[in-house]
């Protein structure tokens, strides 16, 4: 597999497994550690080599739809679960979570308290974004009441850890007419406002639940806006974008800009464009599951700082 830019590996009518070799399997979120300010994935929770003794690690998940249920996937609480535990189990234990949306999957109450009864047994700080599957509601209300408290707007807001100074966005409320989601420029305004009191070196992360970076227009894989933030955070040294709701592992460094999507605890999706539409993959039979939900092991080298990756399955 390649280890960079797999969505740009020359991918042409790939069997269903090699595309979905390439996709990633469904994955039970990222670690990830603080090293001398720069980040750095430490591999996919449940990978025990994942664990590090040096600088700050936290966890990244994304991605639970809780009640969703098609195909072969009648467990997304098991699997959500299933990764949860493995966080117990970490060695090391992170000092928090990012969520990087879509914990449930009809924005309904009950959907929420399962996936919050679930997560809350990780013992971390969970800082969350919204994935447009928790704005389905009228109003909006059930994600903001639950988690948006002392965020602005649609949920944005920023906080400091460790030295790192974290910023979540909202981008799944508003989009243009080519389909692309939108951060608007309220949101915009505010991160320029909050990035003026933050020093050049000190390292950012950013995570939402759009990729901020367009992986695939057809089919909404992207946030139509992102340049203008993105040229706020050129100055800095080290940034760091982490997104979900693509489910599959899609990563690449611009500068100073390191942009990598998560898997989903729930199921995958097809590699863009190697399918009609974006969307869970329902071909998998209930019996080879175990083969799909897979560990990630991810390293940085030394040379232009890019990850190498070794996917290994459950099965």
């Amino acid at each position: 597999m390649n280890d960079r830019h797999d969505d740009e590996a020359g991918l042409k009518n790939p069997s269903r497994r090699a595309a979905l070799a390439c996709a990633g399997w469904m994955g039970t979120g990222m670690v990830w550690t603080m090293v001398a300010g720069v980040p750095r994935t430490m591999g996919l929770i449940g990978d025990a080599d994942a664990a590090t003794t040096d600088g700050f690690s936290f966890v990244q998940m994304s991605d639970n739809h809780i009640g969703f249920k098609a195909g072969p996937y009648h467990d997304v609480t098991g699997t959500l679960r299933e990764a949860i535990g493995k966080v117990q189990t970490l060695p090391q234990k992170p000092a928090l979570m990012l969520h990087t949306g879509d914990i449930s999957h009809l924005s309904k109450a009950e959907e929420f308290d399962i996936a919050d009864q679930i997560n809350a047994t990780s013992g971390l700080p969970i800082h969350y974004v919204p994935g447009e599957h928790d704005m389905l509601d009228p109003g909006k209300a059930l994600y903001l009441s639950r988690y948006g408290k002392g965020t602005k707007g649609d949920g944005w807001y920023s906080f400091n850890d460790h030295g790192v100074h974290f910023i979540g966005l909202s981008n799944v409320l508003h989009s243009a007419p080519d389909g692309q989601w939108l951060l608007g420029t309220d949101q915009i305004a505010w991160l320029a406002d909050d990035l003026r009191a933050v020093s050049p070196s000190t390292p950012i992360v950013i995570f939402a639940h759009i990729p901020l970076w367009t992986i695939y227009a057809q089919w909404g894989w992207g946030t139509g806006d992102s340049a203008a933030a993105l040229a706020l955070l050129r100055p800095y040294g080290s940034v760091t974008l982490l997104n979900g709701h693509i489910h599959q592992i899609v990563q690449k460094v611009e500068g100073n800009i390191q942009f990598h999507t998560a898997r989903s605890t729930a199921f995958p999706q097809p590699v863009a464009g190697t399918a009609p539409h974006g969307g869970p993959i329902l071909t998998i039979p209930t019996g080879e599951i175990g083969e799909y939900l897979g560990i990630t092991r991810a390293r940085v080298t030394h040379t232009y700082g890019t990850l190498a990756i070794t996917d290994t399955t459950l099965s």
